[in-house]
């Protein structure tokens, strides 16, 4: 999904953050998640799949992201400016 960004670890935290920033607490647990996470909406809880690797989970993520509406008010700079990154490599894929 992501060709230019790289799968790193710092990458996973950005993608975090993005979530973090508006409230979701992010977990990484075993479970039989058909789509490899679970969304609680209305607790801001985002459970993904803790076997999945670094890419997976920064994949999972982006998908999740395409669910919701984050509220750029809430990001910090460097989130907004990693966010519209993030969706200008999600357009061109």
């Amino acid at each position: 999904m992501l060709s230019i960004m790289k799968y790193t670890r710092t990458t996973l935290e950005k993608t975090e953050n993005l979530f973090k920033e508006n409230g979701y607490v992010v977990r990484y647990e075993k479970g039989s998640f058909q789509s490899g996470y679970a969304l609680v909406e209305n607790k801001k809880i985002v459970v993904i799949n803790k076997f999945f690797d670094v890419e997976a989970r920064i994949n999972t993520l982006i998908e999740i992201m395409s669910h919701i509406d984050l509220d750029m008010t809430m990001l910090s700079e460097k989130s907004v400016e990693f966010h519209k990154k993030v969706q200008k490599q999600v357009a061109a894929a």
